[in-house]
């Protein structure tokens, strides 16, 4: 009797298993259908997207639509990712056959915890995999009417390194700001007045690459023939250049570290205006409160969304390579993206891709995410805060992790460079290594003060992002600060 009903329970269980599996095949099938048109659908947005970012878009209504636009795309291509690496994960599932049969009970429960478990997952992909699908599909429903309106704006002129060619060497995203900021520059002053536009943002978001970027813009130069670029420590300084600015266009750039005195101001915005009423000033700062200045709404740079960070993580990190051959590495590009939106900035996603496109393996880019997450969660136990934030405030930050074998403690000051003129010699003077070397080979930090360089931008202002290591980093007091004054004026 026993006998029998271990038999009945084992059939049973076979059969479960197979419908489970046909289940799951099924479905799967369907996933791949549906992965299909997400692909298709994701190459006619990003066809779209792409010439709207050559065009020049003064109307409100489209820039709202391509917003939507490019959300849509980005949230596509993440779930788009998301789908290849589960079905190459669950690729051997394909491989199961009556051999289940033939195996213990226990191999049997063993077994069918295994499968039930991917099942379960790829409802949550099914769901994320749709929903990304219908979102698509709800925009490029409303798309033909925006593709017409486009075929009349104007055409941007373009350089070299704006062809699309290298990722690294083009603003990557800020759509509809960029359009907005050209707007500005580009329409007549109303009432011979003189316009000023804040652009807020936080620490490295790319503020001032946004406005090189547009005021390289062939037009721009034209109605510009003078384009004037100051820091809060001597904006008042612009009486100097009176008779460069005097009777002809000037486009002035101010960017703030700190609040300014409301009096000081007015004189130096009394005097643009009284030199030149076809002038524009625009205002660049982390600051928030220094959008009282502006005569229009400000523009605000946020972090990048974590879809659209990721999708430019993923193009970094790869480089030439087709993701597509490496499924592995995207789910770990993955893992990077999400502790880098938490608790890292652009200029982190780029110094790691950059050492991470050097060696495409799967060990290598764990043990880095590893050690990324020990230096989170080292400053998150010892300061409260993501070095994002830490980074933000000047902070003093703990990278002693970041090394394979650190030889000694190593924490950071941050220093930001902006590119300017401006140095402070005793740092200029000192040993310099990347964030690339350190990370590679730990052997070569120099002894003693050095200057760490996470990241060097290769597009217009060229900010070199620059950390000051000191020689007694382990006797240094918590919550160092680097003094503002010093940390305005070290440039490489």
């Amino acid at each position: 009797m026993e006998t029998a009903i271990t038999a009945v329970a084992g059939e049973l269980l076979s059969r479960f298993i197979s419908f489970t599996i046909n289940k799951y095949c099924s479905s799967k099938g369907c996933l791949e259908e549906k992965g299909e048109r997400l692909q298709r659908l994701l190459m006619r947005v990003h066809t779209v997207v792409e010439e709207a970012d050559a065009r020049h878009i003064a109307n409100s209504g489209m820039l709202i639509q391509l917003k939507i636009l490019s959300e849509a795309m980005y949230k596509g291509y993440l779930a788009l990712d998301t789908l290849r690496f589960q079905l190459h994960e669950e690729s051997s599932m394909d491989k199961v056959s009556d051999s289940f049969i033939s195996i213990s009970s226990a191999t049997r429960l063993k077994r069918r915890r295994t499968i039930l478990a991917p099942v379960n997952k790829g409802k949550n992909l099914y769901l994320e995999v749709n929903g990304a699908l219908e979102n698509l599909e709800k925009v490029v429903s409303d798309i033909a009417e925006f593709v017409v309106l486009l075929g009349g704006c104007e055409r941007l002129s373009r350089r070299p390194y704006d062809a699309y060619l290298y990722i690294g060497n083009f603003m990557f995203g800020r759509h509809t700001e960029k359009q907005k900021l050209l707007n500005f520059l580009l329409e007549h002053n109303p009432d011979g007045a003189t316009p000023v536009l804040p652009i807020v943002g936080g620490l490295a978001v790319g503020k001032k690459t946004l406005v090189a970027h547009v005021c390289a813009d062939e037009r721009i130069r034209s109605q510009f023939p003078s384009i004037l670029h100051l820091n809060g420590d001597n904006f008042l300084s612009i009486v100097d250049h009176e008779k460069a600015i005097l009777g002809m266009s000037s486009l002035v750039v101010v960017e703030f570290v700190s609040d300014v005195d409301d009096m000081e101001w007015k004189e130096f915005y009394s005097f643009v205006r009284r030199t030149n009423r076809r002038s524009k000033v625009v205002i660049i700062s982390k600051l928030e409160r220094l959008a009282r200045f502006g005569s229009v709404r400000p523009i605000f740079l946020n972090a990048l969304p974590y879809e659209e960070l990721w999708y430019l993580f993923k193009i970094l990190a790869f480089g030439s390579a087709d993701p597509a051959e490496h499924p592995e590495l995207v789910h770990i590009a993955e893992r990077f993206a999400k502790e880098l939106h938490m608790g890292g900035s652009l200029v982190a996603a780029n110094a790691l891709a950059d050492v991470l496109r050097r060696n495409l393996n799967a060990q290598v880019w764990f043990c880095i995410l590893n050690r990324c997450k020990k230096v989170i969660e080292k400053n998150l136990f010892a300061y409260g805060q993501q070095p994002k934030l830490l980074m933000e405030q000047g902070h003093e930050i703990d990278m002693t992790d970041f090394a394979l074998t650190p030889v000694s403690p190593l924490r950071i000051i941050p220093c930001t460079s902006s590119g300017s003129s401006a140095t402070y010699a005793p740092v200029k003077e000192l040993p310099q290594m990347t964030i690339g070397e350190l990370l590679l080979d730990p052997s070569v930090r120099p002894k003693g003060q050095f200057i760490l360089l996470s990241w060097e931008s290769r597009l217009p202002p060229y900010t070199s992002f620059i950390h000051f290591v000191s020689n007694c980093t382990e006797d240094s007091p918590e919550g160092t600060h680097l003094s503002r004054r010093k940390r305005r004026g070290v440039a490489l």
